[in-house]
């Protein structure tokens, strides 16, 4: 089977992968020539996907990028994994999905089926995506062509996550449309879970994030009332996780990361608006759980205070600038409001960070482009005021911290394990 996968980020190329080692042959389209040249070359440019696997794979011919989205004429599948960000005023941006539709209605063949992976509100596929596709091919969905959503499930950073052995979410918007969605994903995945329609499978997704979100906030805003209490949430987590049923652990930290968390619970929010509904339960959370940078701040000004020092004028190290431990995904990472937020208070700000060695363009942080991750070694180290730690990577020796830095700011219970001087390691 031939299919065209349109992005080829950390969900699409992981997808393409997959399909072409189960036989397909796989197209990757994405408007970022860089990447449409670094796969045509054998390489990866995602640290967790071997440079080896992408050559063989490429090698074989099972794989090939571009930018030519005319090609979709020669495909019997396409699967949209494009971005779905926020706009400037928090409102779901949808953009993204809709171009791709747009690009790829003219060349949209008979019988084909188009799947929507991207994280959105229920009725993007059956009402938005339908149109611009029906507009652009002059073909009518669930007729001429098939549509379908099925949300992806990615966990960077955990090497037993595998996407062959993740199940695969499916909705369609006829029962045949299903059925051929079923067939496409079968091929790749293990275990294909469907349901009764794109809406349904949309609102899945959400549910998985606003669960975590929601539960986050709890131990985020627990975190600041154990700590007034002088008790040690880290403790308390890792103590009622010894209950075998009824309860799940989740972490605190410094805000929300990735592409997910911090996002997708808004689109659920705004979709309700249309409907009169309000989604306290929701909206709390996100407030909350945005309102943790500000707290870690206050902590970073309350160790430097005990030692007679200001946030204004002091060196300041962010150790961590991925979203989340060990992946070099730095997508709506905390760590860049902690750094913009203390820059604005005056306060001298770099960053180290193993799997980031320079700083990205983004789309959200321009300003923080090209801006290197400084050298891990005592020197360096020991020349900062404080060293705020906002993402625990494995690959950080926390005892070699804990022996340079005159003072941390914990927010992931890192140091937990080092012996240090009484008085150095600040939790928050």
């Amino acid at each position: 089977m031939n299919i065209a996968i349109v992005g080829l980020g950390y969900v699409g190329l992981p997808l393409c992968l997959q399909f072409a080692r189960n036989g397909a042959r796989v197209l990757g389209l994405d408007v970022d020539l860089k990447k449409v040249e670094a796969l045509n070359a054998g390489r990866s440019y995602i640290e967790h996907i071997p440079g080896e696997t992408v050559k063989q794979i490429v090698a074989e011919g099972r794989l090939s990028a571009s930018a030519d989205f005319a090609r979709v004429k020669d495909v019997q599948a396409v699967i949209i994994c494009v971005p779905t960000p926020l706009n400037k005023n928090r409102e779901p941006d949808i953009s993204y999905i809709l171009k791709t539709g747009k690009a790829i209605a003219p060349h949209l063949q008979r019988g084909a089926l188009v799947s929507l992976e991207s994280t959105t509100y229920p009725g993007t596929t059956d009402e938005d995506l339908l149109a611009v596709l029906e507009a652009g091919s002059g073909l009518k969905a669930g007729v001429d062509f098939h549509l379908a959503f099925s949300p992806e499930r990615e966990d960077p950073g955990n090497p037993d996550s595998k996407v062959a052995s993740i199940p695969k979410v499916v909705g369609g918007l006829t029962p045949a449309c299903l059925e051929k969605a079923k067939a496409l994903y079968g091929i790749a995945i293990k275990t294909v879970v469907p349901v009764s329609s794109c809406r349904v499978a949309e609102a899945t997704k959400l549910l998985e994030n606003i669960f975590r979100s929601v539960n986050i906030a709890l131990v985020n805003e627990l975190k600041v009332v154990y700590a007034a209490m002088g008790i040690d949430v880290w403790e308390v987590i890792n103590a009622a996780k010894s209950k075998p049923f009824g309860y799940m652990p989740f972490y605190p930290g410094p805000g929300l990361g990735g592409h997910c968390i911090p996002i997708d619970p808004f689109y659920l929010t705004w979709k309700a608006r249309e409907y009169g509904q309000n989604t306290r339960f929701i909206e709390l959370a996100g407030e909350i759980n945005t309102s943790m940078p500000h707290y870690v701040i206050s902590r970073v000004a309350s160790a430097l205070n005990s030692k007679k020092k200001a946030i204004n004028g002091s060196r300041i190290l962010v150790l961590g600038l991925a979203y989340k431990a060990n992946v070099d995904d730095d997508r709506e990472s905390p760590s860049y409001h902690l750094m913009e937020a203390l820059k604005q208070q005056g306060a001298e700000v770099a960053y180290h960070d193993p799997h980031v060695p320079v700083i990205r363009l983004t789309r959200e942080h321009p300003q923080w482009a090209g801006v290197n991750s400084v050298t891990w070694n005592r020197e360096t180290i020991s020349g900062f005021d404080v060293v705020l730690i906002s993402t625990a990577h494995k690959a950080v020796n926390y005892q070699q911290l804990a022996d340079w830095a005159p003072l941390i700011v914990d927010t992931r219970n890192a140091m937990v394990d080092c012996m240090t001087d009484p008085g150095k390691v600040w939790k928050a």
